[in-house]
C-alpha cells in the first residue's frame, strides 16, 4: 500500500508522476491519495492508477480504515 497526502494544489501532476516511477520499478502495491483534491480531478486521477481518492469529506475513520483495508485484502488476492 502507498498513500499519499497532498496538500499543495499539485496533485494532477505529482501522483501520475510518482504512479508512473513505482510501476516502472516493477512496484504494484494499490496507491490510495488525500489531500484538497477537487471532485472534478478525481476520476482523472483513478484513470492515473489511483486506487482510491480521501478528501476533508471523508472524515469517518473507520470507513477510510476499512477501504484501505479492502484494497489490501484484494492486492493480496
Amino acid at each position: 500500500m502507498i498513500g499519499l497526502s497532498i496538500l499543495s494544489g499539485s496533485h494532477m501532476e505529482l501522483i501520475p508522476e510518482v504512479i508512473s516511477l513505482v510501476r516502472a520499478e516493477g512496484v504494484t502495491a494499490p496507491v490510495f491519495v488525500g489531500g484538497i483534491i477537487p471532485a472534478g480531478d478525481r476520476e482523472a486521477l483513478i484513470e492515473a492508477g489511483v486506487a482510491a481518492v480521501f478528501t476533508p469529506k471523508d472524515f469517518e475513520l473507520v470507513e477510510i480504515m476499512d477501504r484501505i483495508a479492502e484494497l489490501a485484502v484484494t492486492q493480496r488476492g
